[in-house]
């Protein structure tokens, strides 16, 4: 689980440091993340829900990899600083629409994911 916690951490901060630098700081990668992050988890799950993959594979691509990718407490932590600058619409948008972007996201993944 460490290699995958190792390289979702990696994907994480290459996405986000590659958006900040195309587009300036802002929250929109972490968005990206957490909800890509919520559509490859559905997938994954459904896709290997009763397949032969050893436990030890959908440890380290669940809990190791995608774990480590999305990035809930660097979302809470963004929200709180926008809300302290007085930014509440922003913070809530922000957390209200990653919550519900990544819920409709997962449900597409284990659609897809229940389809392969």
């Amino acid at each position: 689980m460490g290699v995958g916690g190792a390289l979702g951490a990696l994907s994480r901060y290459a996405i986000d440091s590659a958006l900040a630098a195309a587009i300036g700081q802002t929250v929109l990668g972490i968005f990206l993340i957490n909800v890509t992050g919520s559509f490859l988890l559905g997938v994954f799950v459904s896709a290997s829900d009763g397949s032969s993959l050893p436990s030890s594979a959908r440890l380290l691509v669940a809990i190791g990899f995608l774990g480590s990718y999305t990035t809930f407490s660097t979302l809470t932590v963004a929200g709180v600083q926008s809300a302290e600058s007085g930014e509440i619409m922003r913070a809530a948008l922000n957390v209200g629409g990653s919550v519900g972007a990544g819920l409709i996201a997962a449900l597409a993944g284990v659609a897809v994911g229940r389809a392969l």
